[in-house]
């Protein structure tokens, strides 16, 4: 089967990246990393969270990060919200997508949003129609669709079902989060599919992450099932602090180097992209665990 045409990426580093740090990093670094991952060539950036400070105190400064983005034609900046009030704040900081996320394992849901399952699908069918009220574009991405506990055990006719339902109140995209890390191609295929088959023309992206190092082989199974548009973290930044042992995204520049060796287009500058990875290495003191930035020659940092 061919692969697409093209694949856009989502870069989701200042966001699920960023979040996962303890050493709090600087509002103008935020924006200069932003700003050079605009000038490595992509389009869709996940540039924050509207969330409690209390608990997320990486994300304090989410409308000043917007605030300071310029707007540039074709570029779509988003942010994450997780209950009404981030979804409001979200929308007064003058951003046009917001992300929506759901949990689909009860354990999970109460841990990371305190609430059941249904009590989140039912306040994110809420969010999208106030979202579609102020004019914005509502991006729906589910949690743990391959597995929590275990590979799988979340059930796939369930997570069909989700999809059915929110692909028919008209949002953006649908996104299916591979949160823990426990999916392999074989998996992909198979959900992948049973979810095209529902969702009609509403764009399908892939959250990976690549804790047990399957994240790119996945990135291939679900470019032969025709996805093509992927999350990917900057340096394979990120993870989620209610999963034990979760990991980071898969690396852009690693995704990007894969995609370039199968002539799959992505638009994205591979080398730009190492140049910001590596700023934020300096800064946090420590490597990150994607491998491309390692070895691609450097280029020009982005300017403070």
């Amino acid at each position: 089967m061919p692969y697409p045409a093209f694949v856009e990426l989502c870069e989701v580093g200042p966001r699920d990246g960023f979040q996962f740090e303890e050493k709090p990093i600087p509002t103008d670094l935020k924006v200069a990393i932003i700003e050079g991952l605009v000038a490595a060539g992509l389009r869709r950036i996940q540039v924050t969270s509207f969330v409690h400070p209390k608990w997320v105190p990486q994300m304090a400064d989410a409308e000043e990060v917007v605030a300071r983005l310029p707007a540039r034609e074709g570029i779509v900046y988003t942010g994450l919200a997780l209950n009404l009030r981030g979804l409001e704040r979200a929308h007064a900081a003058g951003l046009t997508h917001v992300d929506l996320s759901i949990a689909t394992n009860e354990t999970h849901s109460r841990d990371n949003a305190n609430m059941t399952v249904a009590e989140g699908v039912r306040q994110a069918e809420e969010m999208i129609r106030r979202a579609h009220a102020y004019g914005m574009q509502p991006q729906l991405g589910l949690q743990t669709v391959f597995g929590y506990a275990a590979p799988g055990d979340t059930p796939l006719p369930f997570v069909v079902d989700l999809c059915a339902r929110f692909a028919a109140l008209g949002v953006e995209s649908i996104s299916l989060a591979d949160s823990t890390g426990m999916a392999n191609p074989v998996m992909i295929r198979e959900r992948v599919t049973a979810v095209q088959e529902v969702i009609g023309d509403t764009p399908l992206v892939l959250h990976l992450h690549d804790t047990r190092g399957l994240g790119l082989a996945n990135v291939v199974a679900a470019l032969a099932c025709g996805v093509a548009r992927f999350d990917t973290s900057l340096g394979g930044m990120g993870g989620c602090p209610f999963i034990p042992g979760a990991t980071g995204n898969i690396a852009t520049e690693d995704t990007v180097y894969l995609l370039d060796a199968l002539g799959v287009p992505t638009g994205v500058d591979l080398a730009k992209v190492a140049a910001c990875t590596r700023r934020l290495e300096a800064f946090l003191g420590k490597r990150l665990p994607g491998k491309m930035h390692r070895l691609v020659a450097p280029a020009e940092a982005p300017a403070s």
